[in-house]
């Protein structure tokens, strides 16, 4: 696939919408669209698929799972990469089983939710995502 050169950002706080948009600008992506929920989200992937996806689990309405779900059905080759308080292995194992390329729990440091954020691109760019994360 290549190194994304835009994402689309999935959350319902605003606060990490723009933590995560400054992630990104350092990890070397400056096109960013944004979605506060998950239906908005997939109206987004439909109409102008990013090349990257940063997906919060735990929204109201439709959730990051379902979301996640249904990112595998319209867009399978999409990376997701979850973003999530919960550090929960099961749910991890779910989102992964799910087709997740990775995850960033919101209560790291900047520094290692950057370095989780680079990997799922590294391996994105040697055409390898699935030992990401």
């Amino acid at each position: 696939m290549g190194r994304p050169t835009n994402a689309l950002i999935v959350d319902d706080e605003s606060h990490v919408r723009i933590f995560l948009r400054l992630l990104l600008r350092e990890a070397g992506i400056e096109s960013c669209q944004e979605a506060a929920d998950g239906a908005t989200a997939l109206a987004i992937i439909r109409q102008t698929p990013p090349e990257v996806v940063l997906l919060d689990l735990n929204m109201p309405g439709l959730g990051g799972l379902d979301v996640l779900a249904k990112i595998s059905e319209i867009a399978p080759a999409l990376p997701v990469i979850i973003v999530t308080s919960q550090s929960a292995m099961t749910t991890v194992q779910e989102a992964v089983r799910l087709g997740a390329a990775g995850y960033i729990l919101k209560q790291s440091a900047k520094s290692e939710a950057l370095a989780a954020l680079r990997e799922v691109i590294e391996g994105m760019d040697d055409g390898d995502n699935s030992d990401a994360g």
